[in-house]
């Protein structure tokens, strides 16, 4: 009988420590604690900035999760409505985070679901975007990100630093893009608070795009160009037109600045997306709450410039400005 009891306590002792080690209400095993997830990404249009900040956002996500992450990475090559049914394909997968690169990929992400965990990046100003009034900085849904964001009134300040005789500017953008509107209006409105005549033109498809930067370059001295997808994707083409013009452009990020521009305040895009990256982390393993994490700006922009081209409009750069390394 005692030889009996003492099998009997071995197994319930066995079979006490095997209920504890599951995945239930216990402490999860070493197992239990490797957890897979899928990640979408949809971006907008194939465009170094844009590039760069998806694969700071892969990079971070494969350093933390290795093999226990897939990131499916799908390009709307500059169609809009591409960027929704690429959102709806991983609606459908039950993906566990959407990563959503310039605005357009943010809307059609926040319009194909509420609850999927959203990330945006390369978004100028998610009050816009999304038409929030009055933003405070958190979206208050299944929505954060990181914004691109750059002191829109120290990149105004450029012409009156660096081409103090212009006496009016042009701003090209694109219409479908709310964040590019955004953009325009706060520039303008400095511009002309400091006695600049501002020429604003959009237009909609990027083959009109050399027709639009000529007509506004033969109306004015100088030239700005917002954080605009469009406008990055048709670089070259602006580039050709203001140098046959000679018409010196303020940029409103390094990509395009290093084609067509003779500054810019630059943000680091591939920081951007691994900032981006870093947030995933914390939703994905349940650290934090989506719907109180605050949007984040890129903490110092740079003043860089062109060389080539400063050098070619006879532009001399003051103190403070890094060069833009091609």
């Amino acid at each position: 009988m005692k030889k009996l009891l003492t099998v009997l306590f071995a197994l319930l002792i066995v079979f006490t420590a095997a209920g504890c080690s599951g995945s239930g209400n216990g402490t999860p095993s070493e197992d239990d604690k490797t957890q897979k997830f899928t990640v979408g990404v949809v971006q907008l249009v194939q465009h170094p900035a844009l590039d760069a900040a998806t694969q700071g956002f892969e990079d971070v996500l494969k350093a933390e999760f290795g093999d226990n992450v897939d990131i499916d990475i799908k390009n709307a090559s500059g169609d809009i409505p591409s960027c929704a049914t690429i959102v709806s394909g991983f609606v459908n997968n039950g993906v566990d985070l959407i990563m959503a690169n310039a605005t357009p990929a943010l809307q059609a992400a926040s319009s194909a679901t509420g609850d999927i965990p959203i990330l945006g990046t390369s978004v100028t100003e998610y009050g816009v975007a999304l038409g929030i009034e009055n933003f405070n900085g958190v979206v208050g849904s299944n929505v954060s990100g990181t914004s691109d964001l750059a002191p829109l009134d120290q990149q105004a300040q450029m012409f009156l630093d660096l081409l103090p005789d212009a006496k009016s500017v042009g701003i090209i953008y694109c219409s479908n893009e709310a964040n590019s509107i955004y953009q325009v209006q706060v520039v303008k409105q400095y511009l002309e608070d400091n006695g600049i005549k501002v020429v604003d033109k959009s237009f909609t498809d990027s083959n009109d795009i050399a027709m639009v930067v000529e007509d506004v370059c033969s109306q004015v001295d100088a030239l700005f160009l917002p954080t605009d997808n469009a406008v990055a994707s048709c670089a070259e083409t602006i580039a050709n037109v203001v140098v046959e013009k000679k018409i010196p452009a303020i940029a409103g990020e390094e990509g395009v600045c290093s084609s067509c521009g003779i500054a810019t305040l630059s943000i680091n895009y591939y920081d951007l997306g691994a900032e981006t990256g870093r947030m995933a982390i914390k939703v994905l393993k349940g650290e934090a709450d989506i719907t109180k994490m605050p949007v984040q700006y890129f903490p110092e922009p740079v003043k860089k410039y062109n060389a080539e081209l400063c050098e070619l409009f006879g532009i001399e750069i003051p103190e403070g400005f890094v060069a833009i390394e091609n």
